[in-house]
């Protein structure tokens, strides 16, 4: 099955797992959302994820989801930049998302980071998505 937007569509299968509190969800494999995940992981909002090989050839992405006290720790997650609008900004112009207690998911020249490195690697780029 052809999708239109693979990162919107984990975004998607992260809320649903999230609503129902499963502890891990997956998602097709491509570098793209590798390296979304490595920032998700490293801001803190999933535990991790592991590449998973099926005997078919295909690489699936499993996501361990995080939670405190009960609750989801990814509160809002949304796409800002889809296939049919895309939304770039300049070093400048980076939204902070909550006053800075949210974090703006960039893809620059540079490689695909969150928004406070960005800034300190003086670079814009494609704003991917937001999370709070």
């Amino acid at each position: 099955m052809a999708l239109n937007d693979p990162l919107g569509d984990m975004i998607a299968r992260i809320n649903n797992a999230q609503m129902r509190n499963k502890s891990k969800v997956s998602s097709p494999s491509s570098r793209l959302r590798e390296s979304v995940l490595e920032v998700l992981k490293s801001e803190g909002y999933i535990r991790g994820y592991a590449s998973v090989e099926h005997a078919n050839g295909r690489n699936e992405l499993e996501i361990e989801l995080k939670y405190f006290d009960g609750a989801p720790v990814i509160r809002e997650i949304a796409r800002v930049s889809k296939p049919g609008r895309r939304v770039y900004a300049s070093v400048r112009n980076l939204p902070r998302i909550n006053n800075g207690l949210g974090v703006a998911i960039v893809s620059t020249p540079k490689g695909v980071m969150a928004d406070h490195a960005a800034r300190d690697a003086n670079v814009g780029g494609e704003i991917l998505l937001t999370v709070f």
